[in-house]
């Protein structure tokens, strides 16, 4: 059975096509700046790629054209719609509506849209729209709702409620739901898979470090602690997201720059993290260049990207009552050496020794780079929230 992979966005859309007998990716692609004027498809398949240049006004002439590529001469790898078993949606938020993946009915779609947006405006809207897109032009094949914070939904009360009335909490949901559950949930059970134990037999920090960044304490499998809360905007500051801050700051701020509550969430989102702090960029890459060249605010953002990711792990590591193994993965935790340095460095009262040269190094797959007498193990993987998606959906039909 083959699962079609789907990451809709406000102007984007992202497929994958997995066959699930190999778990291999037989084609894959994006469609960028719909319903902008200059939209593109561009698709990878059969050992050949194709740019599609056509006018995409919305995310359903999207959906065709890809459908298009996938049985297109040269890049097909499909023949007939029926080859598609199912399509798996990426959405950011369940709230406490969904637990698990779902099937989408009309039921699960009403809900879907009427009570989750407001959790995740900038994400499921966009999600919903594709799903719908997917509805019409694939309307006998099955759809399945794969939630970012399904993995969290295991967190006890005293980890995901705040510190609010607690009738408020029941008549609102308000609390703490966490973001990338796939990818957390990936690279914890990749690491078990490397140590050759089982999950139930590790305490495992997963830190999934990116534009957005989040930090998970998983112990024996499940998630106990997540870092991103309510929203995406908690934790550690990003690439362009304040992280945690004072509520009362937050009010301060609007008040100074005279914004009203929608203009102070967006600036919160978009106008602060490592951007704001370093006055240069968002991009990890250009805060090394900058900091290498003496730029201290450049410096200033990684060292408190760091600092607050260090502190996570520790914090987690007393909410399991010990460690395993610390896990680095996405853009950031993928690809910076120096980054992966500054969290590890202050870490050895836990156990935690890493080498240097090893760390420094670029490679393929799983990479540990924790030294033999490190009671702790380190380890860089490679996220697959995709490969997730399409096993949570398989396992669903």
């Amino acid at each position: 059975m083959k699962i079609l992979v789907i990451n809709a966005g406000s102007s984007s859309l992202k497929y994958q096509l997995i066959d699930m007998q190999t778990e291999k990716v037989v084609a894959k692609g994006g469609c960028e700046r719909i319903g902008i004027p200059g939209s593109v498809l561009k698709a990878k398949g059969n050992g050949n790629e194709k740019t599609y240049e056509k006018d995409m006004p919305n995310h359903k002439v999207a959906i065709e054209l890809v459908l298009h590529a996938l049985k297109d001469e040269g890049i097909g790898v499909i023949k007939s719609m029926d080859e598609i078993g199912a399509v798996g949606h990426r959405i950011v938020a369940s709230g406490e509506y969904f637990k698990k993946t779902t099937l989408v009915t009309p039921e699960v779609l009403k809900t879907l849209e009427e009570k989750t947006f407001e959790l995740a405006p900038l994400h499921n809207p966009a999600a919903a729209t594709g799903l719908r897109a997917c509805m019409e032009v694939m309307p006998k094949t099955p759809m399945a709702l794969v939630f970012d914070t399904s993995f969290h939904a295991t967190m006890p009360e005293k980890a995901y409620l705040y510190g609010i009335a607690y009738e408020d909490y029941k008549e609102y949901g308000v609390r703490r739901y966490g973001a990338h559950g796939t990818s957390h949930k990936f690279v914890s059970a990749e690491a078990a898979k490397y140590l050759g134990k089982k999950p139930e037999q590790l305490k495992i920090v997963t830190c999934h470090l990116g534009n957005g960044s989040s930090i998970s304490a998983v112990d024996g499998g499940k998630c106990v602690d997540t870092s991103m809360g309510f929203t995406p905007l908690a934790g550690v500051l990003m690439g362009t997201r304040s992280g945690d801050i004072d509520a009362s700051a937050v009010e301060f701020l609007a008040r100074k720059k005279g914004l009203n509550h929608s203009e102070a969430v967006i600036y919160l989102n978009k106008k602060c993290g490592v951007a704001g702090i370093s006055g240069v960029s968002s991009d990890f890459r250009d805060l090394d260049e900058g900091a290498k060249n003496g730029n201290n605010r450049c410096a200033l953002a990684l060292d408190m990207f760091n600092y607050q990711t260090k502190k996570f792990v520790g914090a987690y590591a007393a909410a399991m009552g010990g460690l395993d193994c610390i896990v680095f993965t996405a853009g950031i935790g993928e690809n910076s050496p120096n980054v992966r340095e500054g969290v590890l460095e202050g870490l050895e009262f836990l156990g935690v020794k890493f080498d240097k040269n090893e760390n420094a190094k670029r490679t393929d797959g799983i990479h540990e780079i924790s030294t033999k007498d490190s009671k702790v193990k380190v380890l860089v993987i490679p996220t697959n929230e995709e490969l997730v998606i399409a096993r949570e959906t398989a396992a669903l039909l």
